[in-house]
């Protein structure tokens, strides 16, 4: 479902991705672990679209992204992937409900079936009676769940995590953790997820180990 193949990233004569190559297969949770430096969020970034090789190719869902025009990047981006961040990056001003509508309001859909999406995804994260409720009046864990909601919106091909759990508590990490797997088992949700929490990376089918900007090796943890 993604094939990334000979990437190389620079930054003047810095080189943070060094030939980096890997697949990923339609709802595999694959986790990337690292040093901090190895190169993991560039890799995620790159993969996601969010800024582009100085050589090499990326394929995700059959389309060759590196030959998108910025808008057709950006439309791609919007409709086949799906982001978690360390932080939530909530909108203060909307409440859950209308922050998770956001890719929806963006790709142009119709506000009412925006809404009862949103709706839909919110009570299946357990946030059901927390729709109107705005970020300041969440707790860590709910924003997170907020969060994901929004990256589910527009019924991505993949979702790209960078340390989601970072934020939160030991219990809260761990909800987050089993509801990754929760999506896929009911979704087929494929999910590359960049963290140093190391029972999230070994809950995945497989872990890469990134070292000086380069995939060291790649480890099959026998998930489901």
């Amino acid at each position: 479902m993604i094939r990334a193949t000979h990437l190389i990233k620079q930054y003047d004569d810095l080189t943070v991705l060094n030939n980096v190559s890997l697949e990923v297969a339609s709802s595999e949770v694959v986790s990337i672990v690292g040093a901090s430096g190895a190169g993991k969020t560039t890799l995620l970034q790159l993969l996601g679209t969010l800024d582009r090789p100085n050589s090499g190719s990326i394929e995700i869902n059959g389309t060759a992204i590196d030959y998108l025009t910025p808008k057709g990047l950006s439309d791609f981006r919007n409709e086949h992937i799906g982001f978690i961040f360390q932080f939530h990056h909530l909108l203060p001003e909307f409440n859950a409900l209308e922050n998770v509508c956001m890719p929806a309001f963006i790709m142009g859909t119709p506000k009412s079936k925006a809404l009862k999406r949103a709706d839909e995804l919110l009570g299946f994260l357990g946030l059901g009676d927390r729709t109107t409720h705005k970020p300041s009046e969440l707790s860590g864990g709910e924003q997170q769940r907020v969060a994901v909601a929004r990256a589910l919106m527009n019924k991505p091909s993949v979702v790209f995590a960078d340390e989601p759990s970072g934020n939160l508590d030991s219990q809260n990490a761990k909800e987050l953790h089993e509801l990754f797997f929760q999506l896929r088992s009911e979704f087929d949700q494929t999910f590359v997820i960049v963290t140093h929490n190391d029972d999230l990376a070994q809950m995945a089918d497989r872990t890469l180990f990134m070292k000086d900007g380069k995939i060291d090796r790649s480890v099959s943890n026998g998930a489901s």
